[in-house]
C-alpha cells in the first residue's frame, strides 16, 4: 500500500514540474517580431545548413528545427555577403534600405561601383565599357580627364633623335650579372692548323624535327652563337645554317653535341651563361630610334635619304638580339614595342668572340665562313652570301686592305650593276639598311669585300654581286678581330676568272 501511495506522489511532482517549464517565465519572456517583408524565417539561434537539390535550387534549412526556411532557384538567389548583410539586418530590428549601399575592401566589384557613384556624385560619369572580357579596344574605356583633380596619364616624352645615339650591337646587355656569359672554351690550344669541318653536304637532323618554329631549336641557335658558330638570325627553325654551325661548333669547343641531345643542350647553355632567353627592358632610347618609314628599291630615292635608317623598333631589337624579327614578334605576341618601360623576351646570345683572326676562309660551296687565330684553331665561323653564277667571288688567296664601320655606299653605273634608269654615280648614305649594310671589310682585290646586309634572314641563301655577304652583327664581330694585312682565302664554287667582270658592291667610307 505504501509503495502505490509513493508512485502516485512521485507521478503527481512530475505532472506539476513539466508545467513549470512549459509556462513562459516573465523575466525570460520575449515578444514575438514579425517577418519583415522579403525577410528570412529563421528560427532558434538563426542557424541554417544550405542543400541543392537536382534542379540547381538552393534550399535553405533551420539546423534546429529541420523545417525548409526557403527555396532559392539558380538565377535569383542571394550571393554570401547579401544573405549575411540581411541577416545583419535582421538581427539589428530592420530591414536594409535601397539606397543604403555598403562596399568591401575585398571586392572588386564593390570598389567599382563606389568609385563610379564618387564620379557622379562629382558630375563625372564614366560609361561602362560594352563588353569588360573582349573588347580590348581604346574606345572601350574612357579618355582620362587632363585636370588637376583627374587621373591623367604621365608618360615621359620620347627624347629628340639629335640627342640620342645608337648603343652598338655589341654591347646591348640583358644580364649584366651572370658571370662567364658566352666565354668560348678553348680546348687542344696546340691543334695544327685544320681545315673547314667537314658536314658530308648532309644533314644531319631527323626531318620531322625541322617543321616549324620550335623554341627547343632556338635554344640551340643561341648556344651556338655563344660558342663562336653564328646560325645566322635565331629563328626557331632548323636548317643548312643549323647544321654547318654546329659542325664548327663541336669543332670550336672540341666537343661531339648533336641537335637531338637535348640534356647536352641544356647542360652546355647552363655553362656558357644560363637560359637561352633573358628580359630586356625598351628604353626610351630604343624607341626614339631614329627611324625611317621606308627603304625605297631604287637608288637615286635612297640617295635622297638621310641615313639608311631600321625602320622599326622590332627591327633595331631583332638585329642587336641576332634574331629574326618576325619570330621576335612571335614570342613576344600584344606586346607594344613602342613604349619604354615595356619588358620583352630576347635572345641571350652572350659575349662576342674576342681572340684575334690571322686567317680567314670564304668556302664558296658550303657558304661558310672561318676565322682561324695565330695557332691555326678555329675561333668563329659565320653563314654567308659568296657570289653567284653571274657575278661569281674572286678566287685563290687575298689581304684585308682596310675595314671601314657605318659606311656610306657609292652606286656607279660604269662598274656595278645597273638599275633602272639611274645611269649617274649615287651615293647612298650610311645605315644598317644600305646595300652592304653597316660594316665594308675591303680586300686588296678592287670593289671585292666583306660586308653586311639589309636582309639577314636571307643569308646563305640567296646570292650575292660577287661579294662575302654575312649578318651585319657577324660582319661587326668579324671587323674587330681583323686588321689590315689578314689573308682571305676562296675555296670551292666557280670564280671571277671563270665568267669574267668585276664586284657590284662598291663603297666609299665616309
Amino acid at each position: 500500500m505504501l509503495r502505490l501511495i509513493f508512485s502516485l506522489s512521485a507521478l503527481a511532482a512530475g505532472l506539476v514540474s513539466s508545467s513549470a517549464f512549459a509556462m513562459p517565465s516573465a523575466d525570460g519572456a520575449r515578444p514575438a517580431r514579425p517577418a519583415e517583408r522579403g525577410a528570412l524565417m529563421l528560427a532558434q539561434d538563426g542557424n541554417i545548413d544550405i542543400y541543392y537539390d537536382a534542379r540547381g535550387n538552393r534550399v535553405l534549412v533551420d539546423a534546429d528545427t529541420g523545417k525548409v526556411i526557403a527555396i532559392q532557384p539558380p538565377g535569383s538567389r542571394l550571393d554570401r555577403r547579401a544573405l549575411r548583410r540581411q541577416m545583419r539586418m535582421q538581427e539589428l530590428g530592420r530591414a536594409p534600405a535601397e539606397d543604403d549601399d555598403r562596399y568591401y575592401l575585398d571586392n572588386p566589384d564593390d570598389m567599382a561601383r563606389f568609385r563610379r557613384r564618387q564620379l557622379e556624385e562629382n558630375g563625372r560619369v564614366i560609361p561602362p565599357p560594352v563588353d569588360e572580357y573582349d573588347d580590348n579596344s581604346v574606345d572601350a574605356y574612357p579618355p582620362a580627364p587632363n585636370n588637376d583633380e583627374g587621373y591623367a596619364t604621365t608618360y615621359p616624352e620620347a627624347p629628340k633623335s639629335d640627342t640620342i645615339k645608337r648603343q652598338p650591337l655589341n654591347e646591348a646587355s640583358i644580364d649584366p650579372e651572370q658571370p662567364g656569359q658566352g666565354e668560348v672554351l678553348q680546348t687542344n690550344p696546340d691543334a695544327e692548323p685544320s681545315l673547314p669541318p667537314n658536314t658530308g653536304g648532309k644533314a644531319t637532323v631527323d626531318p620531322s624535327l625541322s617543321l616549324g618554329v620550335r623554341q627547343d631549336v632556338a635554344a640551340l641557335q643561341v648556344l651556338l652563337d655563344r660558342g663562336g658558330a653564328s646560325p645566322g638570325v635565331i629563328d626557331g627553325r632548323f636548317g643548312s645554317n643549323v647544321d654547318k654551325a654546329l659542325a664548327a661548333y663541336n669543332e670550336i669547343n672540341g666537343t661531339n653535341l648533336k641537335s637531338t641531345d637535348a640534356v647536352g643542350i641544356q647542360a652546355a647553355l647552363a655553362q656558357s651563361g644560363g637560359d637561352a632567353f633573358a628580359s630586356y627592358t625598351i628604353t626610351p632610347e630604343d624607341a626614339a630610334g631614329p627611324y625611317v618609314a621606308s627603304i625605297p628599291e631604287d637608288y637615286s630615292q635612297k640617295a635622297k635619304l638621310d641615313c639608311m635608317c631600321y625602320t622599326s623598333v622590332t627591327e633595331a631589337l631583332a638585329e642587336r638580339f641576332h634574331m629574326d624579327e618576325t619570330y621576335l614578334r612571335s614570342i613576344n605576341k600584344g606586346v607594344d614595342f613602342n613604349r619604354p618601360g615595356t619588358m620583352i623576351k630576347v635572345a641571350n646570345f652572350g659575349k662576342l668572340v674576342s681572340t684575334p683572326v690571322t686567317r680567314i676562309i670564304a668556302d664558296k660551296t658550303k657558304k661558310e665562313v672561318y676565322a682561324y687565330d695565330g695557332s691555326g684553331k678555329l675561333v668563329a665561323a659565320y653563314p654567308a652570301t659568296i657570289g653567284s653564277a653571274d657575278t661569281p667571288s674572286p678566287t685563290g688567296i687575298h689581304a684585308v686592305s682596310r675595314i671601314a664601320l657605318d659606311p656610306n655606299y657609292t652606286y656607279n653605273p660604269n662598274i656595278n650593276f645597273k638599275q633602272g634608269q639611274n645611269d649617274k654615280i649615287l651615293t647612298v648614305p650610311p645605315g644598317p639598311n644600305g646595300p652592304v649594310g653597316s660594316v665594308w671589310i675591303a680586300l686588296d682585290k678592287p670593289t671585292y669585300g666583306i660586308h653586311g646586309t639589309p636582309d639577314p634572314s636571307k643569308i646563305g641563301k640567296t646570292e650575292s654581286h660577287g661579294c662575302v655577304r654575312l649578318t651585319n652583327w657577324d660582319a661587326r664581330e668579324l671587323a674587330k678581330l681583323v686588321s689590315p694585312g689578314v689573308t682571305v682565302e676562296f675555296v670551292g664554287g666557280s670564280t671571277i676568272a671563270d665568267v669574267g667582270g668585276t664586284s657590284t658592291d662598291e663603297f666609299t667610307q665616309q
